[in-house]
């Protein structure tokens, strides 16, 4: 697939509903390829789980037995990235930090050994690029991981990108090729004209379109208009997260490091990022002492030299989850309605393929055959049932 349409002569006039990264993503490509494309967001462009996330790329050690249909698209994405990255820098100015260090997996006890073996056995199986390392090997390559630590495993192609810092370029990029951009301005509902999406009406007025798509994130639900049978079955996730103060000229880790009870994701302008809780808790915007706690001991026991380093950030995020923890992203079953959401942990590394496949499906009305298995219509016949009863 290749990660840029190709411009038509005619496209459709489309609205997006959601300012993160999947929404903005989309929207570049259809302004880049010559249409009308405005994007509402009830916030700040890039405010959702685009900013909460933590910017991991992590295609293999992600991977869990029943997501090999996702590994497909997963690693399609993984591999657009790079010249994603370099597009859209090109585009924006804005660096957006791409590091290809790579992803280490820590084990800290011998149940954590064994865990890790299973899953990099289950992993390898799948034909992914990882290396077993001993604890000696880790703490060459990470001299501050914990000393005894039994061992590890290297992904060198699971990188890394500053979330933030790529929710700013696409809003600019955005803008750039002359797409509209609303922020603070809620989508308060999709209108229809028989069987057929025509457009929305939020808090400034209505506005016509030829093709709705719905990149709300885990606020997909809350969008009215859509009839009950279509709206796609996304929940929030709730995560808890924080970020420690490092020396940017001597930081403590180069690797993003997976130990078992939380990830360390390590920043050029010195944060490190810590997270992060999987709470099924609604939108619940508490931060939690039991929460902090968890991650920070578990960032602690890995990398013992965090101590000492100060706490500025704590922040609490909202992942888009579906039913079967994988995005829904195509043809929602009613005319002129585009879904793309349900990235759950994913959204970042998603990015890339999902902007260039969906903006596909808008520019064409053919569905790339990656995104056959993750159309939202997998959930509509029990959708309706549940209306009909």
């Amino acid at each position: 697939m290749n990660a840029s349409p190709a411009v038509l002569s005619s496209c459709p006039k489309t609205v997006v509903i959601g300012a993160g990264v999947i929404g903005l993503g989309i929207a570049w490509r259809l302004a880049q390829a010559g249409c009308k494309v405005s994007v509402y967001d009830r916030a700040a462009a890039g405010g959702g789980a685009s900013r909460a996330a933590a910017g991991m790329l992590a295609a293999a050690v992600e991977t869990e037995p029943g997501e090999e249909r996702l590994l497909t698209l997963t690693l399609e994405s993984q591999r657009l990235w790079p010249d994603f990255a370099r597009e859209l820098e090109a585009a924006s100015g804005i660096a957006v930090e791409y590091r290809d260090e790579g992803t280490m997996v820590v084990a800290l006890t011998r149940d954590d050994t064994a865990q890790l073996r299973h899953n990099y056995e289950f992993q390898k199986a799948l034909g992914l690029d990882l290396e077993w390392l001993s604890g000696a090997e880790a703490r060459r390559r990470e001299p501050h991981l914990r000393p005894g630590l039994p061992a590890a495993v290297l992904s060198p192609r699971d990188h890394q990108v500053d979330n933030r810092r790529l929710a700013a370029a696409l809003a600019l990029a955005l803008r750039g090729a002359g797409g509209v951009l609303h922020e603070h301005c809620p989508v308060r509902e999709v209108t229809l004209a028989g069987d057929r999406v025509c457009g929305v009406v939020t808090a400034a007025g209505p506005e016509a379109a030829d093709v709705v798509v719905l990149a709300a994130g885990a606020w997909s639900r809350e969008v009215g208009g859509i009839p009950r049978a279509f709206v796609p079955p996304v929940r929030p996730i709730k995560g808890q997260m924080l970020a420690l103060g490092m020396d940017g000229t001597a930081p403590l880790l180069r690797h993003v490091i997976w130990a078992p009870k939380a990830y360390l994701v390590p920043r050029r302008d010195g944060r490190l990022v810590i997270g992060g809780t999987v709470e099924e808790r609604g939108f619940d915007e508490s931060l939690t002492a039991g929460g902090l706690l968890a991650l920070l001991e578990g960032a602690w026991r890995a990398v013992p030299a965090i101590e000492e380093l100060p706490v500025i950030e704590t922040w609490v995020g909202f992942r888009p989850g579906s039913r079967d923890d994988a995005p829904m992203l195509g043809p929602a079953g009613l005319d002129g309605l585009v879904v793309a959401t349900g990235h759950h942990r994913n959204g970042i590394l998603l990015t890339p393929v999902t902007a260039a496949a969906i903006s596909a499906y808008v520019l064409t009305g053919r569905l790339p055959e990656l995104l056959l298995p993750f159309t939202p219509e997998r959930f509509t016949p029990s959708l309706v049932g549940a209306e009909a009863r």
